[in-house]
């Protein structure tokens, strides 16, 4: 299996290219973002791409894979509406609609979180963005779509937020994450559970296109 992962310097996207790269199964994995990653690997080639809304240039570095993991994602905190759905929503699709033209065969999962408002109707800004994302991936021609909808994240094996006030609320809570992962699994899952996860669904699908905290959990097992 060949894989793209966007968003391979973010902390989810660090714990799904690691779980990308001990995988048995994969035998490509291409990165794509503002920024290599610097990890020598023989699986792992990098590419690095400035404009997020052209993907043009790159349409023959994208073809030939079977699933794609698109962990790309802003915080909406101090953005409003239209600013956060450029980031959320225009990127995205400017990524899966020429990945799902030249690429048919691809399983495409995308992480959103918890929470989504799938109605787009909602009164909270983020969730209606994220629903919206989320929809109209699932009518793109891919082989398959899934939603992610992971709450509380307990990064693991070094990973790390590139926000920093992000990695110190993670440190300052860790105890507390660990022991919710073990006692109220529904709440919390961790990067490589994530990442398993990922590889499952596009290796063996999954009865239903969103994946809850527990669906995550279950799948990353």
């Amino acid at each position: 299996m060949k894989v793209i992962v966007f968003g391979a310097t973010g902390m989810v996207g660090q714990g799904v290219l690691r779980e990308c790269l001990r995988d048995g199964d994969v035998t490509q994995v291409l990165t794509v973002g503002r920024a290599a990653t610097g990890q020598p690997h023989p699986k792992l080639r990098e590419l690095v791409h400035k404009d997020f809304l052209d993907f043009s240039a790159i349409e023959n570095d994208i073809t030939g894979y079977d699933a794609c993991f698109f962990c790309l994602g802003v915080t909406s905190l101090g953005l409003d509406e239209e600013r956060y759905r450029h980031l959320t929503y225009d990127i995205t699709l400017a990524a899966a609609r020429p990945l799902a033209r030249l690429n048919p065969g691809m399983t495409f999962v995308y992480v959103t979180g918890a929470s989504t408002d799938s109605t787009e109707q909602g009164r909270v800004m983020w969730a209606r963005v994220k629903g919206k994302t989320e929809n109209d991936l699932l009518k793109l021609p891919f082989k398959a779509a899934y939603m992610f909808r992971p709450g509380a994240i307990q990064p693991l094996h070094g990973v790390r937020s590139k926000t920093a006030w992000v990695q110190a609320i993670y440190v300052a809570t860790a105890p507390l994450l660990t022991l919710l992962h073990r006692v109220a699994p529904k709440y919390v899952t961790t990067s490589e559970k994530v990442g398993r996860a990922m590889l499952a669904v596009a290796k063996r699908g999954y009865p239903k296109p969103i994946l809850e905290m527990d669906d995550i959990n279950k799948a990353g097992v």
